[in-house]
This record gives C-alpha cells, structure tokens and sequence, in this order.
C-alpha cells in the first residue's frame, strides 16, 4: 500500500508540474504578446503616419489580463478581431479634416455688401449732381429771360404801342393795315429792304384767307421775323469753338463809344466761367485812355494783359499777344482796336494790317472779326457795318445797349442786310449783362 500511494503521489507531481509549467508558459506567452501590443499603442498616437498594422494589436482590451487559473486553453488568435477598428479612426479623422474648408467659403459671401453700398452712394451722387445742375440751368434761364424782359422792355412798349394804333378798330387785315404795319417796321430800325420781305411773305399768306384777324396777323408777323433771323443764326455757345487746338482768336471792332471795351471785359469773364483761359490784347495804341481801361477790365476779370506804350504800332501789340498766348497755352485771345471813324479809309487799312500780322504767327487769325454796334444809332448801324466788312470781313455781331432804346429793329435788319449773325446783345451796364443772341427767345420776349 505503500509503495502504490507513493508512485501516485509520484505520477500526480508530474501532472502538477506539467500543468503549472504549461500556465507559466501560457502567462510567458501572454506576458511577451501583451508587450507587443503595448508598444505600438504609444507610438502612432504620437507620430503623424500610423502603422496600421500595428494599431490593431492595441485594443484587445478584455484578452490582456488572461490571470484566471481555470482557462487552460487560451485563444491565441486576437488578431483579425481588432482590424475593421482600424480602418473606421482614419475615416473619421479624414472626416473631420474638411470642416474647416467649408469656413473659407463662407468668408467672402459679405464681400458685395459694401461694393453694393458704394455703387448706390456713387449713383446717388451722380443723380444729385444731375439735379443741382437742372437747377442751377433753370436759374439761369429764368435770370437770363428776367434781364432780357427788362433790358428790351423800351423796345417793346414803343413797338407794339405804334403797332396797336395800326391796328385799333380792324377786325380784319387789308391793304391799309399792311401798308400802316410796313411804316412801323421801318421806323422800328428793321431797314427798308428787310421790311419789304416781311410784308410780302405776309401779303401771299393773307391772299389765301381774306377773312385773317388782327391776332392772326400777329401771330404770322412773329414767325417771319424768327424765319429771318434764323437764316443767319449761328452756334452761339461760350463752350465750343470751331477751330484747331490753338488758341481761339477774336478781334474787336467799332467806333468809338459803342462800347468795344466794355464788350471785350463781358466777354472775358462768359469766357473765363467756362474753364477757358484767356488773355487780351491792347492794341488800341492811339488813346492812352483805353489802354488803362483794357487793363482795369483785366484786374477786374483776373486774365493778363499784353500793352505797349501809347502810340506804338498796333500789329506789334497784337503780334506779341498771339505769341504768348501760344507759349502760355490760352484758349482765347481777345483783340482790343482803335475806334476809329468808318468814313476814315487810312485807319480802316489799319485793321487789315494787323489781321495780316496775326494769320502769320496762327493760320487762319482771327477767327471771329466782331463787329459791336450801338443800337441806338439806328440807320447808321447798317452804314458802319457796310465799311467794317470790306475792310475786316466781319463774321459776328454784337449789338449793345439795347436797354437805352426804344428802336431794337437794327437787330434783325443788320443781320438780315449783310448776311452776318447777330452773337451777342448787350442789355445793361453790368458785367452780366452781355447774353448770347437766341432769336427764338429775343422775339418771344417782344411780343409776350
């Protein structure tokens, strides 16, 4: 009985011992395993490039502490299990990547807000521009059309008070209500030749109806004096100039008194309101007088000035203007002359003289030969007119002191007669009161 418990006491050591090397063999093989697994955990958490076969080692949570004595046989094949877990942390942080590309886009979408702001204010300016400037050509108007009633008011009250006795008492146009009608345009300084053609377009549109009124006889008497000034209505505009891009030229003539100087500083300041810059010239050397009067003029306008001393040659002064006006850059030079008498051919030869010097320095100088008459002379406008031009070829007139008198018709017959248009018309003394000529709207004036 001995010897039999002692050999299995013998054989269960052995199976003890087996057992207890095969757990220590077991606990060796999941000690190493888990030290391979435990590396890898750290290092692609810190480095940028995850070793993915590695990673899925790192999460075999519940196999790691394999200490239960009553697994005999363990698993040892953890592997494949862990691997989808892998590929679905790369996806998730690829996913996540592409929020912030989604912010950048959302970024420039209030950029047009404030582009859209300064167009709405740009076009609220032009607009408000647009308006101020309506206004301010509505308020010139109205001025202009208030000086012109007052500077023609004379010419309209004697007009039209010899023009009512005409016809006071006719119901109808006749013979006699033309032929009165005919003496009161002479009288009114239209000229004789100028009357004639209006009386005779009057009489073929009356012939067609005998039974015309007096109104209606009004009404075809405004619109053949508007047809006759009309044919010889130039542009007359402060703004532009028909010519190359050197300086505009213009040179003034007349008797003395009718206002050359005067017209010359008016002209200077329309001139200068439009951005033009401008200079004069004081080549009437033969009064001291007018040479200081040019200058005040100047002072008052602010443009400069070329003079010479007092009896010096009047082509030089115009010749030594055109030069600097074309060194300098003007726009418009202005020619002062010596009044001198139209019956006088010397002086009138003298005008030639220097219109021949300037065409030297510009081609084609001067371009504009005004012509400036008193309106008060009447019948004796049309003989200076007829001097002037065939000795200067004037090309504009300007006819002044139109408010002194009560005779306005030297207007329409000067143009008419000698085929040259009226460009300017002086109705006061003040700096202002020089206006382009309008036909339409000096005859409107008339018979309003």
């Amino acid at each position: 009985m001995g010897i039999f418990k002692s050999i299995t006491s013998f054989f269960k050591g052995k199976k003890r011992k087996k057992e207890i090397s095969k757990d220590e063999k077991q606990k060796s093989l999941v000690e190493d395993e888990s030290d391979l697994i435990i590396k890898p955990k750290l290092k692609p958490k810190l480095e940028s490039k995850p070793k993915r076969k590695t990673e899925p080692k790192s999460k075999p949570k519940p196999k790691l502490k394999p200490e239960s004595k009553s697994e005999v046989k363990p698993k040892p094949k953890p592997k494949p299990e862990p691997q989808p877990e892998p590929k679905s942390e790369p996806k998730s942080e690829l996913k996540s990547k592409p929020k912030p590309k989604l912010e950048p886009k959302s970024e420039p979408k209030p950029k047009p807000k404030p582009n859209i702001d300064k167009e709405i204010k740009i076009e609220n300016s032009l607009v408000s521009e647009k308006k101020l400037r309506r206004k301010s050509e509505e308020e010139e108007l109205s001025n202009r059309k208030i000086k012109l009633e007052k500077g023609l008011e004379k010419t309209k009250k004697s007009f039209f008070s010899r023009l009512g006795k005409v016809l006071l008492g006719k119901s109808k146009v006749d013979d006699q209500v033309l032929d009165d009608l005919e003496e009161v345009l002479i009288s009114s300084d239209i000229g004789v030749s100028t009357t004639v053609k209006i009386i005779q377009a009057l009489e073929l549109r009356v012939s067609k109806d005998k039974y015309i009124g007096t109104d209606q006889l009004m009404k075809m008497l405004r619109e053949e004096i508007i047809d006759l000034l009309l044919k010889q209505q130039s542009l007359n505009s402060f703004d532009s100039f028909n010519h190359s891009d050197e300086p505009y030229v213009i040179m003034v003539v007349g008797v003395n008194g009718v206002g050359k100087t005067t017209t010359i500083g008016k002209l200077a300041r329309k001139y200068k309101e439009t951005g033009k810059e401008v200079i004069l010239g004081a080549s009437d050397t033969f009064r001291a007088a007018a040479i200081d009067q040019l200058k005040i003029w100047a002072e008052k306008v602010n443009v400069p000035i070329v003079s010479q001393q007092m009896g010096s040659d009047p082509a030089s002064v115009a010749y030594d203007t055109l030069q600097s006006a074309k060194s300098s850059n003007k726009d418009v030079v202005i020619i002062d002359t010596a009044g001198r008498l139209h019956n006088k051919i010397n002086l009138m030869n003298e005008l030639s003289k220097i219109k021949q010097v300037m065409s030297k320095i510009i081609p084609n100088a001067p371009h504009e030969v005004l012509l400036v008459l008193d309106g008060t002379t009447g019948q004796n406008a049309f003989e200076q007119t007829k001097q002037f031009t065939a000795a200067t070829d004037v090309n504009a007139l300007a006819i002044t002191k139109l408010d002194g008198t009560s005779k306005g018709g030297v207007v329409l017959g000067v143009s008419d007669q000698f085929q040259i248009p009226v460009k300017y018309i002086g109705i006061g003394e003040k700096i202002d009161d020089l206006q382009l000529f309008e036909s339409k709207e000096f005859v409107a004036t008339l018979f309003s």
